[in-house]
């Protein structure tokens, strides 16, 4: 294992603001949307399901583009790169706030989601570069309490800009915010990765973007439409063909554009599955909760985004815990004593009723939320601690590509899972396929709990 020098914290606190920073704003911009939508519908005059496509698009380019990053990685500077992520992104928000038609507002949210998809993996690529073996779970932590708070955020924030101002507000607010990360980062950011300036293979980009592209878009509209609809199959076969070829291709390519040896690393496979289920088990929780206030206990989506507030501020604040105690314990403990809270407060959501209180929920979400952060960083620093430095940009590329086919698969298969189990048109015929879904996320956290006894040592197996 490769290793770097002893960093500074103190004196590079500016440096990881802009690096932190950069990600906040990138990673809240995916829920900051979700309650403006019906004033858009309005606004616009587009229908339900064409709205949908403002959160749909963002999530399939956001996929794309990550595992390309490792191949833009090698071939640009660290600052060019950050530089222009988060300039599209701008670009992206410039043209959604102004937006004349839903046309143009799509046209910002792809440009949006292009810049998102860059930032997470160079993030972490950038951390793990930076920081020594020792100190990358209290970097970790530090990340994932933007990953954590951010998007919990998004909902409240937008809910309240909603009521006071236009729909446009919540583009407006983070023109400023980016801009003021670009400058910081044009005299702060300096060049951490190597180029390796790999060849440009035309070819494995479009396999790679009809392959993730195809099975994000798939999952992401079975949650609507159902496993059955057409749109469905079509997506997951081409994603599916398209994704096998892409694999063999690599395989065989002396300059790969996603390296898929890192899987030949035993426990970065793990990890990432690890992480695979911990992030599918959070996402789907942060979709299904406000749909059940807001459809069954009459909450609004203010007070159901409020609900997972607690949550967020829970788990940003353990989140650098969880990274202290892996620089000083390892993984082992803490990814079952998470998943052990994950099981338990999962079902524990599995007994739902109209008679459930804001606070219960709130509450046991907070709970649940450490579990999560007990889980989700360390899997992720466990697994890329393995690799030497010259694949920690495959290795980053490929958790988050991964991560983000476990939060559509996930949220999807609870979503059908929520209506389908659903016993006929009453309430708490609707609570029930709820109820059901909760208890199928318990089994999943059941075996990700199983599958963390395979850890022996501290940082390795």
């Amino acid at each position: 294992m490769e290793n770097t020098q002893a960093f500074d914290f103190k004196k590079n606190i500016p440096l990881l603001a802009v690096l932190l920073s950069g990600a906040f704003i990138t990673i809240l911009n995916q829920t900051l949307l979700a309650t403006a939508l019906p004033p858009i519908m309005r606004d616009l005059n587009v229908s339900e399901s064409t709205v949908q496509w403002l959160q749909s698009i963002f999530m399939l380019v956001n996929g794309i583009m990550i595992p390309v990053t490792a191949f833009l990685i090698g071939k640009f500077t660290t600052r060019k790169l950050f530089l222009t992520a988060m300039s599209i992104f701008a670009a992206g928000t410039v043209i959604a706030a102004i937006a004349p038609s839903f046309q143009f507002l799509l046209i910002g949210r792809i440009f949006q989601g292009a810049g998102a998809g860059i930032m997470m993996p160079l993030l972490q690529t950038i951390m793990f570069l930076l920081f020594p073996i020792e100190q990358r779970g209290k970097a970790m932590g530090m990340y994932g309490l933007v990953i954590a708070f951010a998007p919990a955020i998004g909902p409240s924030l937008s809910g309240y800009l909603v009521d006071h101002f236009a729909w446009r507000s919540v583009f407006y607010v983070v023109i400023p915010i980016t801009l003021l990360i670009i400058i910081a980062a044009y005299f702060l950011l300096k060049n951490v990765t190597k180029l390796t300036n790999p060849k440009m293979d035309s070819l494995s980009i479009l396999l790679s973007t009809l392959g993730f592209g195809g099975l994000l878009y798939g999952f992401s509209v079975a949650g609507n439409t159902g496993w059955l609809h057409l749109n469905v199959g079509i997506s997951l076969a081409v994603g599916t063909i398209a994704l096998v070829v892409f694999i063999r291709r690599q395989l065989h390519l002396e300059q790969p554009i996603l390296e898929f040896r890192v899987f030949k690393y035993p426990i970065f496979s793990l990890a990432t599955a690890l992480g695979m289920i911990v992030f599918a088990s959070m996402i789907a929780a942060t979709v299904i909760l406000p749909i059940f206030m807001q459809n069954l206990l009459g909450f609004n989506a203010f007070h159901s985004g409020l609900m997972l507030l607690p949550g967020a501020i829970v788990m940003g604040i353990m989140n650098p815990v969880s990274g202290s105690l892996f620089d000083k314990f390892g993984a082992k403990w803490l990814l079952r004593i998470g998943f052990a809270i994950l099981a338990v407060t999962t079902f524990m959501f599995g007994n739902l009723s109209a008679d459930t209180t804001f606070t219960y929920l709130a509450v046991l979400n907070a709970i649940r939320m450490i579990g999560i952060s007990m889980v989700m960083m360390p899997s992720t620093t466990l697994g890329l601690n393995q690799l030497p430095n010259h694949l920690i940009a495959h290795g980053t590329a490929m958790n988050n590509t991964f991560r983000q086919i476990a939060g559509a698969v996930g949220t999807a298969v609870l979503v059908a899972i929520t209506i389908t189990a659903a016993t006929g048109d009453s309430i708490s015929g609707a609570i029930q396929g709820v109820n059901v879904a909760f208890h199928v996320a318990g089994y999943i956290a059941v075996f990700g709990l199983l599958l963390s006894f395979v850890i022996r040592d501290p940082k390795t197996i």
